[in-house]
């Protein structure tokens, strides 16, 4: 099964609050976000946004230039219907990250939670970076958000990544300045406690 079939069949057959990454408001994004974006014309890109309602929260704060970009159409397919009307205005980007063409020096800000710690393969590791390096503009800021030290070892069926700060920024580079790394605990929609780790850069 290639990586898109494996999340369209996760999207299809879960609902949103029941996968173990869903929170109801992504409170560790969006103050990150708010932090580094405070004009609300900054263009953000959710990295693997899916059907996650980050865009719901940025939209209803009054930013004005939002894409997501997800593997998966139909986890799209439902973040655009809760949007409705408001759908309308956010760029929606269906592709893998590792190989879609991105803008040069398009964004302010650029956001993932749970989209890196996914890529296994150095190779794509390295995509990725360049990606990121490529698309955000100088000065402008990186959010990174994976499974820290203590996290679990898969999700989804597949195997993942952990990291820790210096691991982490590490495989990013000294372009990217660290200004803070934190740790959430999330818990599962069924109780369990998973632990993430979040790197905040600026690109310099």
């Amino acid at each position: 099964m290639t990586t898109k079939a494996h999340w369209e069949s996760v999207y299809r057959s879960k609902a949103m609050d029941e996968v173990s990454w869903y929170r109801p408001h992504l409170d560790v994004s969006l103050r990150l976000i708010e932090r580094a974006a405070p004009d609300l014309g900054s263009a953000i890109i959710d990295v693997g946004g899916g059907e996650s309602t980050l865009v719901d929260d940025l939209v209803a704060r009054g930013y004005r230039d939002l894409t997501v970009l997800d593997i998966s159409p139909a986890a799209l397919d439902v973040a655009q219907a809760r949007l409705g009307a408001a759908a309308t205005s956010v760029h929606w980007i269906a592709g893998d990250i590792t190989q879609t063409e991105l803008a040069a020096a398009r964004y302010d800000v650029w956001h993932d939670r749970a989209v890196f710690h996914f890529l296994t393969d150095e190779g794509q590791r390295a995509a990725y970076v360049r990606q990121v390096a490529r698309a955000v503009r100088p000065g402008g800021h990186v959010i990174v958000g994976t499974f820290g030290p203590r996290g679990p070892e898969k999700c989804s069926g597949l195997d993942v990544v952990r990291y820790d700060p210096a691991g982490l920024h590490g495989q990013f580079g000294p372009k990217f300045r660290l200004l803070e790394s934190l740790t959430e605990l999330h818990e599962t929609p069924w109780g369990t406690t998973q632990e993430f780790m979040y790197c905040f850069c600026r690109l310099d």
